[in-house]
Order: C-alpha cells, then sequence, then structure tokens
C-alpha cells in the first residue's frame, strides 16, 4: 500500500513539473513578427511613419524600414515578447541609429525610441496580406 501511495505521489509530482517546463519553455518562445509592419513613432519633427519588412530566424530578426526618408536596414531581436531593434540610416550629416524596445502583442507592438537627438514613443500594426491593418 506504502509503494502505491508513493508510486502515485512521485507520479503527481513529475506531471506537475512537465506541465510548469512547458509553460517556462512556451514563455521564451519568440513572438512571431516576421511580416510588414505600419509603424508610426514621435520625432522631433513631429509623428512619423514607416512601413517595416521583418524577416525572423529564431529569436533574430532582420528587415528593412521604407519612409519618407527611403530605405533603411533593421536589426534585431525578440525574446518571449520583448523587441529591440535599431534601423541605421546614412544622413548628410552622419550616421543616424535609431534603437527601438517595446512589447509584442499579437498584430501590434509598441515601446520606446532613442537616439542621440530625441527620445520618443512608438507603435506599430501588422498589416495583412490584402494590404489593411
Amino acid at each position: 500500500m506504502k509503494r502505491k501511495v508513493c508510486f502515485v505521489a512521485f507520479g503527481l509530482v513529475c506531471g506537475v513539473w512537465l506541465m510548469w517546463s512547458g509553460r517556462v519553455m512556451a514563455a521564451d518562445e519568440p513572438a512571431k513578427v516576421a511580416g510588414t509592419w505600419e509603424m508610426t513613432y514621435e520625432g522631433p519633427r513631429g509623428t512619423r511613419t514607416q512601413t517595416l519588412t521583418i524577416q525572423q530566424d529564431g529569436s533574430a530578426i532582420k528587415g528593412t524600414a521604407k519612409g519618407q526618408r527611403g530605405e533603411a536596414p533593421l536589426e534585431g531581436s525578440v525574446t518571449g515578447s520583448n523587441i529591440k531593434f535599431t534601423i541605421t540610416r546614412e544622413t548628410p550629416n552622419g550616421t543616424f541609429t535609431l534603437e527601438y524596445s517595446g512589447t509584442v502583442e499579437g498584430d501590434s507592438m509598441k515601446g520606446k525610441v532613442h537616439s542621440e537627438r530625441f527620445d520618443g514613443e512608438w507603435t506599430a500594426k501588422r498589416v495583412n496580406a490584402a494590404g489593411e491593418k
């Protein structure tokens, strides 16, 4: 009888551990951000919009940002629902890098943008295949 109780208890402990470890692993899985996003951010010259095209390989992301000032490369990472990336532009006054950090929630992202010239906020919405938000 004692052996049966110990076996059942051991089985319950193992089951709880497996459920917990599965949740931890799922929480660490990077959010899916590959695709096209319409981004809006606040800069020193007002609100700007641009289109982000993102490719994702696990937690690594890269792509392009296309807006009023042309096209620029994007590079970064996604950890769980947290996203960080930089957009580097070549300007007549030299290289200008914007550092973005934020969170992903389904088809929306939002966060903070930082550069040597300003700090602001940004939001982005995923664009579907038909081109609508």
